[in-house]
């Protein structure tokens, strides 16, 4: 295949609005049988050839006759499968003949389509006007003009709003030809327009073909856009963006409806108007109004996804107005409500960029309440959640030394849990840092040391203990008591192991006894074995047991 080859099949491919795939692997029908069926008086004869011909000539069979017999016994058709079938047809029959002159039976075509265009059944009317949408011959759409115009003052909606995107599609194939007054036709549609569709088709057309027009009406009805429907407040947004990225100056005669769509009942009119009022001005009040915007979607919407895409939104707020931000952190925070682990991780991950001395307290407070939590309920990954949090707090204990105290306590409740190593190299950082807060960490250390099970945890809380204990002989002695009774005596060996148990022997006791009508009987018991007596083992000397080298 050549260049110009190629290129004329692109071209015939970008053309094309209807694919069909066949279902069986039979041969084409003839072309006498296609003209046979369709002048049978059975429409579902009729509308099975049509398949068959519309199929055919997909795959590139040429049937020039049936065209005349289509005209002829299937265009006064009642039945609205073959009428859908029929604009199928008119779109992919021929409309040319070699010499690139519009075939004759073109006008009885016409003819045809203006009969539907003026059908008393709306669905009709606007089927076909959606059918002009695709046609790109003007010989053909010429003299339909008036007819679509009419359309345009239908009494039922649906065909009114088909109409105007009809010509809007045919305005913007062919200008001025066919359509020189559509952008004031629409002027005057849109004024008197009550339904939503219908307007924002209108608009549309105007926004596309006539931007002063599409603007005057906006200022004009700025008050009314929020009732306007969400399919004409997305096309306002995306004139906004149009508008002002070509003439920055024209921004202030967008902000009011701007501002008047954050607060849109659609999820999607308002994340494109906090969109795009940010990426037109860098403003505090623009930023702060975008941003409860995201805040509110945030948690207001149930789709992850959803979440997920606020939060880069506001990610991307943060790199440039973090100290705007830090203003709806609480709302910010209110995400990690959600069970998704991911959701929590990025809003952690955000919420640290903007902690602030004005918030810290707030923002412990949240995150103390939340690792409480996730131990009171079951959550989906609760343990790597938590180990999130303690993470986050340890971060915001490092930038404010003064919250330290407030944190490190509710912490140390979690040293027998999933997260307890973050705890406890938590708590080595604290003890390091700050020795006036020693004693009261150390004295609760000890009070939670029985309850550690990890090695790799006792080993941190042994040294801890080890290396800041001898500054108090008082506390020294209580760690020394206390490591003591968890140890036990010598030697550091199970029961088992220091004597074999003896093998109990059952013994049967017989018995004679009386029964209750005198008579008597022989009864036989068996001694059951004395029940072990159970050992509660501290977690360090079982670790010692186990054979822990380490320890």
């Amino acid at each position: 295949m050549n260049k110009g080859e190629v290129d004329a099949f692109q071209s015939t491919d970008a053309a094309c609005t209807v694919l069909f795939g066949r279902s069986d692997k039979s041969g084409s029908p003839t072309q006498e049988d296609i003209c046979r069926d369709l002048e049978s008086p059975n429409d579902e004869v009729k509308v099975a050839a049509l398949k068959g011909c519309i199929l055919a000539m997909m795959d590139g069979e040429k049937f020039p006759r049936v065209m005349m017999t289509v005209i002829r016994f299937c265009v006064n058709t009642e039945c609205h499968e073959l009428k859908k079938l029929l604009t199928l047809y008119w779109e992919i029959a021929p409309k040319y003949d070699e010499s690139k002159k519009l075939l004759p039976e073109m006008i009885l075509v016409c003819n045809a389509l203006l009969k539907d265009l003026q059908h008393p059944n709306e669905y009709v009317r606007g089927s076909m006007l959606r059918y002009l949408c695709k046609l790109k011959e003007p010989e053909l759409l010429d003299p339909l003009v008036p007819a679509i115009k009419e359309c345009l003052e239908h009494r039922h909606s649906y065909v009114r709003k088909n109409a105007a995107m009809t010509v809007l599609y045919i305005h913007q194939a062919f200008g001025e030809r066919l359509l020189p007054d559509g952008p004031e036709l629409m002027a005057q549609f849109i004024e008197k327009e009550t339904d939503t569709a219908a307007r924002r088709n209108a608009f549309m057309m105007l926004f596309n073909e006539a931007e002063g027009l599409a603007i005057e009406y906006l200022a004009s009805h700025v008050d009314d856009v929020p009732k306007f429907g969400d399919g004409f407040a997305l096309c306002v947004l995306n004139l906004t963006r149009k508008v002002c990225r070509r003439d920055p100056a024209q921004k202030a005669r967008f902000v009011r409806s701007l501002f008047a769509m954050l607060s849109s009942n659609s999820a999607a009119v308002s994340y494109e108007a906090a969109w795009t009022l940010v990426s037109l001005s860098s403003a505090p009040t623009a930023v702060r109004a975008a941003a409860a915007t995201y805040t509110g979607l945030l948690n207001s919407q149930s789709d992850n996804n959803v979440k997920l895409i606020v939060l880069e939104r506001i990610a991307e707020l943060r790199a440039h107005h973090t100290k705007v931000l830090q203003e709806v952190l609480m709302d910010l925070l209110r995400a990690l409500g959600s069970p998704n682990i991911d959701i929590c991780k990025r809003t952690l991950e955000v919420a640290m960029e903007l902690v602030g001395p004005r918030n810290i307290e707030e923002v412990v407070q949240v995150l103390k309440r939340e690792v409480v939590r996730t131990r009171q309920s079951d959550l989906e990954k609760g343990g790597a959640y938590r180990t999130m949090l303690i993470q986050a707090i340890h971060q915001c204990a490092t930038k404010f030394p003064d919250i330290a105290d407030s944190v490190v306590h509710v912490l140390m409740d979690f040293l027998n849990t999933d997260g307890a190593m973050d705890v406890i190299v938590f708590v080595r950082a604290i003890v390091e840092q700050y020795p006036k807060l020693r004693e009261s960490v150390l004295r609760k250390l000890l009070a939670n040391f029985a309850e550690m099970t990890s090695s790799s945890v006792v080993n941190v809380a042994l040294w801890i203990l080890g290396e800041y204990c001898e500054e108090d002989l008082a506390l020294l002695t209580e760690a020394f008591e206390e490591i003591k009774a968890n140890l036990g005596d010598p030697p550091f060996a199970s029961k088992a192991e220091d004597a074999k148990e003896e093998e109990f022997v059952p013994v049967a006791v017989t018995k004679n006894v009386v029964l209750a009508d005198g008579t008597y009987a022989t009864q036989t018991s068996v001694t059951e074995p004395p029940k072990k007596e159970v050992v509660v083992v501290p977690p360090l000397r079982q670790l010692l047991i186990d054979g822990d080298v380490f320890l």
